[in-house]
């Protein structure tokens, strides 16, 4: 099992800037990709953004590129997400998550956290 626990969401205006924190536990090194997520109201769950627990090439949503970045610390076993000049598109429930195997669907969750944009 592992378990993710999210942090750092806020209320900002646009073209400010949040970095979201999530930490894993458990069986950490059985994780393959560590992901984020968004839900914005009456809209579906998207990823943002993704990154290999070994390393490599993130994978980035056309929408957040060169805005956002993701970024991991082995010690605390932590994936930030770094947003820069947010917009009010962005606000959503952000999520991170968790798979073993890159085949599968991604099977941990984080509890979310809420980023709000204002205008």
């Amino acid at each position: 099992q592992v378990q993710l626990v999210e942090s750092g969401g806020g209320l900002v205006r646009a073209g400010g800037s949040l970095r979201l924190s999530c930490a894993a536990s458990g069986r950490t090194f059985s994780i393959y990709t560590m992901g984020w997520f968004r839900q914005a109201p009456g809209k579906e769950r998207d990823l943002v953004i993704a990154l290999r627990w070994s390393g490599g090439r993130p994978y980035y949503a056309d929408s957040v590129k060169g805005r956002f970045t993701i970024s991991r610390d082995n010690a605390k076993n932590t994936v930030y997400l770094q947003m820069n000049s947010l917009k009010p598109e962005d606000t959503a429930v952000y999520y991170c998550a968790a798979k073993i195997d890159g085949t599968m669907p991604y099977e941990y969750w984080g509890q979310g956290t809420q980023v709000t944009v204002s205008s």
